[in-house]
């Protein structure tokens, strides 16, 4: 084996961090903003609580507010968007 061949197999692809969450916003070009909801105990009561986090994601899949999407982590495209629409999980106007 040449040295090439060994960095290559030395190196595994890093899997992209992927999040499910709801399109809360559609009105900008190519952007949605999209609301993922994780499910948090509380530090001293542990009850759990729902969090929200909001994410801007680059889409070219033309998702509509309501859609149910998949993003994953990328590099960053503006000054918010560290996101891209990698598919529509369930769309808003099958059901309506």
């Amino acid at each position: 084996m040449s040295g090439t061949d060994e960095k290559a197999e030395a190196a595994p692809t890093r899997r992209r961090n992927e999040l499910v969450g709801v399109v809360v916003k559609a009105k900008m070009q190519k952007t949605v903003v999209v609301a993922v909801e994780r499910l948090v105990q509380h530090a001293m009561y542990r009850k759990t609580i729902k969090r929200t986090s909001t994410f801007m994601a680059h889409d070219e899949k033309g998702a509509q507010a309501g859609d149910t999407v998949r993003i994953v982590e990328t590099r960053p495209l503006s000054k918010n968007k560290r996101w891209r629409v990698e598919e529509i999980v369930t769309s808003s106007r099958a059901a309506s």
